[in-house]
């Protein structure tokens, strides 16, 4: 159980548990009427005087204030259960006493927790319903085109398990590369992609990658990888000036802007000079 979580609990029982002075029924829940989650509740009252010599008026949980012998106890030890163990979290097990019970590794309870905290009441029955704890384990993930899992092949992975991702070559992780097993049955994460890398939709202009102006035929197959953003150079339509559009490599998509057109070759081998990737860019004004 987490630890704010652990806290909590015990908060909430401790509104519950301590021993109720006359006078101070309000810190004390109402009690409980018709179809109870107990068994029974003792005797219902609001003052030690209306509860005898040997007993006094207690808050008992969902019972709200009633006559309880403060020495009753609760049974103790408890019968081993085969997937949780249990623990004292007072000094005795009488009347308001804590107990954690915990699964055991690899076990969970109903909710997705792996411990809960029960309380001694006035009928000595520890509060709430017997904890079941159960295998908490995770299908395999799904499959991951273009990668590869890095993990013995299982039918069940039990709870904390820890699956890792590659992906191929020419291929980029998006997402987690780690994933776990968690005790909800679920995995901490969903499964990452491989994106694909994107071939530059350009051969006669120069482009932007990473801040530096380069030929498509520099860089290594002409292809930037996924997530990669490049700029490409547009002729003003009225003035001779260019101007950047930019656009991003996505999972091997990666589509030159409209106003982008790619040079003839006659230009591009006789007036290099003249490529709208070569010529002054042009002043904000410009191209508002």
């Amino acid at each position: 159980m987490d630890p704010a979580l652990l806290l909590l609990s015990l908060w909430l029982l401790a509104g519950t548990v301590t021993p109720q002075a006359p006078g101070t029924a309000d810190s004390c829940p109402e009690r409980l009427l018709g179809d109870e989650r107990r068994g029974s509740c003792p005797r219902p009252c609001k003052a030690d005087g209306d509860c005898g010599a040997k007993r006094q008026c207690l808050c008992d949980g969902q019972c709200g204030l009633s006559c309880v012998a403060p020495g009753r106890v609760c049974p103790w030890p408890l019968t081993p259960g085969g997937n949780s163990t249990a623990r004292l979290l007072s000094p005795t097990h009488s009347f308001s006493a804590l107990l954690e019970v915990r699964c055991n590794p690899g076990f969970t309870l109903p909710s997705g927790l792996d411990a809960i905290i029960r309380r001694c009441q006035g009928d000595r029955r520890w509060s709430g319903d017997e904890p079941i704890c159960t295998e908490a384990y995770c299908l395999p993930p799904q499959k991951v085109e273009e990668g590869y899992v890095v993990a013995v092949q299982k039918t069940e992975y039990e709870v904390g398990f820890d699956i890792h991702y590659l992906c191929k070559k020419n291929f980029l992780l998006d997402g987690p590369q780690r994933i776990t097993c968690l005790a909800n049955g679920t995995w901490s994460a969903a499964p990452p992609n491989c994106r694909a890398r994107c071939l530059i939709p350009a051969g006669r202009s120069r482009i932007v990658i990473g801040g530096e102006k380069r030929w498509p035929f520099d860089v290594t197959d002409a292809m930037v990888p996924h997530g990669e953003n490049v700029m490409f150079y547009c002729k003003h339509p009225d003035k001779q000036c260019s101007f950047t559009a930019t656009r991003m490599c996505f999972d091997g998509k990666l589509q030159a802007p409209d106003c982008y057109l790619e040079p003839a070759w006659v230009q591009y081998m006789l007036y290099p000079h003249r490529l709208v990737s070569e010529i002054d860019a042009c002043t904000p004004g410009d191209v508002q």
